[in-house]
C-alpha cells in the first residue's frame, strides 16, 4: 500500500490528511494524486466511496496560490449534495494552507452565493447549471482557472448537463489541467474528454476494487404487492444501524417513508422536489444517528459519504448496473462489512441477472422472512438486551426486587416473562403503496418480430401525417356502406328482372 508520505506534497497537506485519519491511499487515489501532481490531464475511472475527492483534490490545493484573490478551481458535480461534500472534504485538506471552497448549486438563494463569493474563495464546487448562472451574472469569472475537475460525469450525461459542460469548458481560455471522473465510460463522455483535454492519462481501478468487496449482496424474490411486508420483517429481523431504503420515484420515496413513520420506524426520506433545507436537515439527521432510515431516489443520494452505513435496502431495482453499484457503495466503506438487499418481482428477474454479469457478482437468492422468523428475531434481540443489561454497573438497586421476586417464582420462569415483556410484537398497520411497472432488460431491436412491427407503426405513421385523414375517415367509410348497399340492391333488382 502507499503512504501518503510518498507523495512528493506539502507537509500543510501531509498534517490536514493526518487530521482527517487518512494514512495510505487508496489504488486510485496511489494513481492518480501522482500524474495530477505533475499536471497531467487525467481520467479516472472510479466508483463514489473510493477516495476520488482526495485523489483530485490533494494536486489541486497543492497547486493554489494563497496570495491570489482569484478563483484558480473549478469542480463540477451533478447534485447539489455531492457539491457540498466535495466542497466539505477539499475545506479539511487545504485548511492549513487556509483554502477556502466554495460550493454553489441551485436551490439556494443566488444573492446569498454572490456575497459569499466576496470573500474570495480560490476553489468552487458547483453544479452546471448554477455556475452558468453566475458566469452571465459575471459574479464568477474563470480567466484564472488553473484546474478543473468533473467528477461523476457520467452522471451529469445522465442528467442531461453535457450541453452546460462543453458551455463552461468553452469558456475557460486560461491554460490548465482538466481531470475526469466517472464510473463508466459511455462514447460522448470519451468525446468530451478527446474535445477538452489533452493527451490524458487513464486511470482504471478493477471492478472488484470499485464495487463490492466488503459487501454481501442478496435479492428477494417477491411479488409487488408484498414488499413492503417483506421490508418490515427484514428491518425487525436484521435491526439495522443505519440504512437507507431506495425506492425509485420521488412518489414512492414519499409513500415508503410515510408507510416506515407508520409501523413505528424512524424514517426520513429525500428526493429532488424537497427544498435544499429539508434535504440538509434529513442528512444531518441521518449521520448523527436520530433516524436510522433514510428513504432516497438514486439522484438524491449521489455522493452522499456517510460513515456507519450497514444495509442498504432496494426496495425498486435499480434502472441499470451503474446505479446499483452506486446504490450499495453507500455501505461496505472503510474497511467494514455491509449488506445490500434487493427485492426483485419475479418479471424483473432477468434485469437482475444483467446487473450480475455488468458488475461479475452472484447476488445470493434468499427465501422470503416469516412472521415466525420475526418473532424469533425479536425474542433474540430481546435476550440481547438482557444480557446487557445484566452486564451493566446500574442495577443494583434492583437486585433486591429480584431477590424478593424469586421467592415467589423460579428463576426460568421469571427469565422467560422478562424475555416475552422485551419481545416487539411485529406492526402489522396496513400500509398501501403505489404500484409501480417491473423494469425488464430492454429487447434487441434487430429480431424478426420487432421489425415488423416496427413497419406497421411505420404506415400507421404515414397515413396519418394527412392532416385531413382522420376528418375524412369516417365520411369515407359511410359513403363506401351506401354505395355497396345502393348497388346489391340494384344487382338483386336485375336479378329479379332476369
Amino acid at each position: 500500500m502507499t503512504n501518503f508520505k510518498d507523495f512528493n506534497v506539502s507537509e500543510h497537506t501531509l498534517q490536514a490528511i493526518s487530521s482527517m485519519g487518512f494514512e495510505e491511499a487508496t489504488p486510485i487515489q496511489a494513481k492518480a494524486i501522482p500524474a495530477g501532481l505533475e499536471g497531467k490531464d487525467l481520467i479516472g475511472q472510479a466508483q463514489t466511496g473510493t477516495g476520488k475527492t482526495t485523489a483530485f483534490g490533494i494536486p489541486l490545493v497543492e497547486k493554489v496560490d494563497t496570495t491570489s484573490g482569484n478563483i484558480q478551481g473549478v469542480i463540477l458535480a451533478p447534485t447539489r449534495e455531492l457539491a457540498v461534500q466535495v466542497a466539505e472534504e477539499l475545506n479539511r485538506i487545504g485548511a492549513k494552507k487556509g483554502i477556502f471552497t466554495l460550493p454553489i448549486y441551485g436551490g439556494q438563494d443566488i444573492n446569498r452565493q454572490i456575497k459569499a463569493l466576496k470573500k474570495r474563495p480560490q476553489i468552487i464546487s458547483a453544479t452546471p447549471g448554477r455556475l452558468i448562472d453566475h458566469m452571465k451574472r459575471r459574479t464568477i469569472r474563470l480567466n484564472h482557472i488553473h484546474t478543473v475537475v468533473l467528477d461523476e460525469a457520467d452522471e451529469m450525461l445522465n442528467m442531461g448537463f453535457i450541453d452546460e459542460i462543453e458551455e463552461i469548458l468553452g469558456a475557460i481560455k486560461s491554460e490548465h489541467q482538466t481531470m475526469l471522473f466517472s464510473a463508466t465510460m459511455p462514447n460522448k463522455i470519451e468525446a468530451l474528454a478527446q474535445k477538452f483535454m489533452n493527451n490524458p492519462v487513464l486511470i482504471r481501478t478493477k471492478t472488484k476494487e470499485m464495487t463490492v468487496k466488503n459487501i454481501d449482496q442478496h435479492y428477494i424474490d417477491v411479488p409487488e404487492n408484498q414488499k413492503f411486508d417483506v421490508l418490515s420483517r427484514l428491518l425487525d429481523i436484521q435491526s439495522p444501524e443505519l440504512a437507507i431504503v431506495f425506492g425509485r420515484t420521488k412518489k414512492r420515496v414519499d409513500e415508503l417513508t410515510e408507510g416506515l413513520k407508520k409501523r413505528g420506524y424512524s424514517a426520513e426520506g429525500i428526493h429532488g422536489d424537497l427544498s435544499q433545507s429539508k434535504r440538509d436537515h434529513v442528512i444531518r439527521l441521518f449521520k448523527e444517528q436520530t433516524i436510522d432510515i433514510m428513504v432516497a431516489t438514486d439522484v438524491a443520494a449521489r455522493g452522499l459519504d456517510i460513515s456507519g452505513v450497514t444495509h442498504v435496502y432496494n426496495f425498486d431495482i435499480p434502472q441499470d448496473p451503474e446505479s446499483y453499484v452506486h446504490r450499495i457503495g453507500r455501505t461496505g466503506r472503510a474497511g467494514r462489512k455491509g449488506l445490500s438487499l434487493t427485492l426483485v418481482t419475479p418479471r424483473e428477474i432477468s434485469h437482475l441477472r444483467a446487473i450480475e454479469n455488468v458488475t461479475k457478482t452472484k447476488i445470493e437468492r434468499k427465501s422470503v422472512p416469516t412472521y415466525s422468523d420475526v418473532i424469533e428475531g425479536n425474542k433474540q434481540t430481546a435476550l440481547d438486551q438482557l444480557r446487557e443489561a445484566a452486564e451493566s454497573d446500574d442495577i443494583k438497586e434492583y437486585k433486591t426486587m429480584a431477590e424478593n421476586l424469586l421467592n415467589d417464582i423460579d428463576s426460568v420462569s421469571l427469565v422467560s416473562a422478562a424475555i416475552k415483556l422485551l419481545t416487539k410484537e411485529p406492526d402489522r398497520t396496513p400500509v398501501h403503496l403505489t404500484s409501480i411497472a417491473p423494469l425488464r432488460v430492454k429487447k434487441s431491436k434487430n429480431n424478426g418480430g420487432n421489425r415488423k412491427r416496427s413497419n406497421n407503426r411505420g404506415y400507421k405513421d404515414r397515413k396519418y401525417k394527412d392532416r385531413n385523414y382522420k376528418d375524412r375517415k369516417p365520411r369515407d367509410r359511410k359513403h363506401q356502406k351506401d354505395q355497396r348497399n345502393k348497388n346489391k340492391k340494384n344487382w338483386g333488382s336485375k336479378g329479379n328482372k332476369s
